[in-house]
């Protein structure tokens, strides 16, 4: 099973858990890293996530990964807040970052850039309107390979 296979799965079990909770999933990455296979889940509610809401996930999903036993071999499991830099992939997540200032990296060059970085406009109908210094882009969401909300730094 690939490394996005296995990502696939650990979401398909992580975001019940995750609603039961109280939490919402926000992402979900499988990945090597200086010889170790990590499984980073990242969650968040209103108001954010703290150390215990991670542990009491981490405790929950790891439980339930090695039950179905969807890891083979060893792995660590790594639960925390998705961040400033909180990633976009659903629908929900657009509609959440309405407003606020984002950057998104399309698959494929369009307008002979992949990079637009702008305020979310609106989220319609799977596709996100981008207002930039010039003008405004309008990207479906099957185009786009990465999205993020910006938060500036004084």
């Amino acid at each position: 099973m690939s490394a996005q296979q296995i990502a696939e799965r650990v979401i398909a079990l992580a975001e019940p858990v995750a609603e039961d909770l109280g939490f919402d999933l926000v992402d979900v990455e499988y990945v090597t890293e200086r010889g170790k296979w990590i499984l980073r889940i990242y969650i968040d509610k209103p108001g954010g996530v703290n150390v215990e809401d991670c542990a009491m996930f981490s405790n929950e999903i790891g439980d339930l990964l090695d039950v179905k036993e969807v890891i083979s071999g060893g792995y660590v499991l790594e639960v925390s807040s998705p961040g400033l830099n909180r990633p976009l992939r659903k629908e929900k997540d657009f509609i959440w970052a309405t407003g606020k200032k984002i950057k998104a990296r399309t698959k494929i060059p369009m307008d002979g850039r992949r990079n637009f970085t702008g305020l979310l406009q609106r989220y319609s109908h799977g596709t996100i309107s981008i207002r930039l210094d010039q003008g405004t882009v309008e990207l479906a969401l099957k185009d786009i390979e990465k999205a993020n909300v910006l938060y500036p730094f004084e």
